[in-house]
């Protein structure tokens, strides 16, 4: 955990002293309790006023120089905890882009989320207290034992045999609440999980009536987090009341055997009062070590939490060669004995793929759910890394380029027609930070958005909501489309992107893609999207079975003529 701090160095100076001030300021109140045995004692008990008055003042003075101490170090702990989490949640965001798909895929984007903030807070809320309270109380502990030794030190003994009661009890504790907070963090995972699935689904869960199945699955998720912090709770809760026990009875302690000494002579009742105090001061600080052991050791299973996301060695590493430049007679990217799967738990997804696409050709590629589609052009902006076999740009390993000026050469659209919280005009750019408003009007021309663009009173200008909820399904994906093309890409890359759009939309696309001076890749179920493609793929359960003209897949592919026959049939019956 104390790795993590490092990412404070920027704040050095508020590290540093913010634990000096919070030392001052606990001399200062070591020697309150001196002053008001002095006031009982030379001032009470002989009733001399100026004595009274005198050490009423003093003892007012350090307060307040203690207390303005305690701001100092209250305002440099807020400084640099804050500015720690700034500086880790920067981290962990840069670092989290740098992910590679099976990265994102292996953690899953709802513990990154709870890393990212529930964990992160955890670590400023450690620092805070490293800075406000570590210093003070153990001082202030071995401060009141000291004290006491001075004072009397049969009476000190009892001072000195409570501090290894209470190191086992925490250390029984620690042992044991360590595993449950990371229990917890797990559940608060699933809860974020839940959320998430629920909120992005809230349309498909009224749709089959199952809002209340899904209350019911929620209350259970709640319930599993509310039991697993009673658990913990109540363990650390031992700690603080542990603690008072302890601590009292060292102050029964006290007052028997400093009673006895009052009466034969050796002790002053003033004397007992600020042992008395010493006692309460080395309560408090042992109360607050406690606490900070809770605090802490929920800041470790965080800590463990956040290493694990900054430990992870980038699958993508990036390299400064230039990207070769593309030729006409040679394959613009080519695929040797490509094998991929998802993780090492996972079977293959793609077997064998062999196959190239030449600069400026169109190529289809078709086949049944599942057969490997979108997962064969992730590989091309590498999105993913081959897991056997090679993939090449230009004759080229892509391993061995820059990757990524290789995917500033591809404009995606995903399967997902994701739009961003802005403006149309904003969600544009986001292809081309310099856009200018013709170069927009010219994307959604091509994309065929222009017409329902225009139409809308604030045109470019109008704001989409989150996630583009405020646009058909079809003009969410015509405005992705526009998106693509306006980066101006070498490759195109569709990826079932067509699915939403009507037969006649999607050939008034298809006829204005090509027109733009680029590879384009289709992927589509619907062969009429195409089938006048330079070349159409054909997958099968990963592998790649055929490959050709429409014409020619007609006429040697078993399976191509089985989907073209399917869908002759779909549009006989429409």
């Amino acid at each position: 955990m104390f790795h993590l701090f490092s990412y404070a160095k920027n704040y050095k100076r508020q590290v540093i002293l913010g634990p000096i001030f919070k030392f001052l300021e606990a001399v200062f109140e070591l020697i309150l309790p001196l002053y008001m045995a002095k006031l009982v004692d030379q001032g009470i008990s002989q009733r001399n006023l100026k004595m009274i008055w005198q050490s009423t003042f003093e003892m007012i003075i350090i307060s307040i120089i203690g207390l303005v101490f305690a701001l100092i170090c209250q305002y440099y702990a807020s400084v640099a905890s804050q500015g720690l989490g700034t500086e880790l949640r920067n981290v962990l965001m840069k670092k989290m882009n740098q992910f590679s798909f099976q990265d994102l895929n292996h953690f899953g984007t709802e513990t990154l989320i709870t890393r990212l903030t529930n964990d992160v807070t955890q670590i400023q809320w450690a620092l805070a207290m490293l800075i406000r309270l570590v210093s003070r109380a153990p001082f202030l502990s071995i401060g009141a034992v000291i004290m006491a030794f001075i004072i009397d030190w049969q009476i000190g003994f009892i001072f000195l045999g409570l501090l290894p009661i209470f190191c086992l009890l925490l250390y029984f504790i620690m042992t044991r609440s360590f595993p449950m907070y990371q229990k917890v963090q797990s559940q608060i995972d699933r809860l974020n999980q839940y959320v998430a699935q629920n909120l992005s689904g809230v349309r498909v869960i009224r749709a089959f009536a199952r809002t209340n199945d899904e209350v019911k699955q929620f209350d259970e998720v709640t319930d599993d987090l509310s039991k697993a912090y009673l658990r913990v709770t109540h363990l650390s809760a031992l700690l603080s009341p542990g603690t008072t026990l302890v601590m009292n009875l060292g102050v029964i302690g006290i007052f028997v055997l400093g009673g006895f000494k009052v009466n034969i002579g050796q002790l002053q009742a003033g004397q007992v009062l600020a042992l008395v105090n010493y006692m309460n001061q080395m309560l408090l600080a042992l109360i607050i070590v406690s606490n900070l052991v809770v605090l802490y050791t929920r800041a470790h299973a965080s800590a463990k939490r956040i290493n694990e996301v900054l430990a992870v060695e980038i699958t993508t590493p990036q390299k400064s060669d230039a990207l070769p430049q593309a030729k006409a007679n040679q394959p613009l990217f080519q695929f040797v004995d490509v094998d991929f799967r998802y993780g090492n738990d996972y079977g293959l997804a793609l077997k064998k793929i062999n196959a190239s696409v030449y600069p400026g050709q169109t190529i289809g590629i078709t086949g049944a759910t599942g057969s490997g589609k979108s997962t064969l052009v992730q590989l091309l902006p590498h999105f993913y890394p081959v897991s056997n076999g090679q993939l090449l740009y230009n004759s080229r390993n892509v391993e061995e380029l820059d990757l990524n000026a290789l995917k500033s050469r591809c404009a995606v659209v995903l399967q997902s027609a994701v739009l961003f919280s802005g403006t149309i005009k904003e969600n544009l750019q986001w292809g081309k930070n310099d856009a200018t408003d013709e170069e927009c009007w010219q994307a959604l021309r091509i994309a065929q958005a222009e017409d329902f663009v225009r139409e809308l009173p604030q045109g470019l200008d109008t704001p989409i909501f989150e996630g583009g909820k405020n646009f058909s399904g079809g003009q969410r994906q015509r405005l992705t489309i526009a998106r693509a093309v306006i980066r101006q890409a070498d490759v195109l890359i569709l990826d079932d992107s067509l699915s939403a759009l009507d037969y006649q939309t999607d050939l008034k696309l298809r006829q204005a893609l090509k027109q733009l001076p680029c590879t384009t890749i289709i992927v589509s179920q619907r062969l009429r999207s195409i089938q006048e493609a330079n070349q159409i793929w054909v997958m099968d359960n990963g592998a790649l079975i055929a490959q050709g003209s429409h014409e020619e897949l007609l006429n040697h592919s078993s399976t191509y003529q089985e989907i073209y026959a399917s869908q002759q049939e779909e549009e006989v019956f429409e």
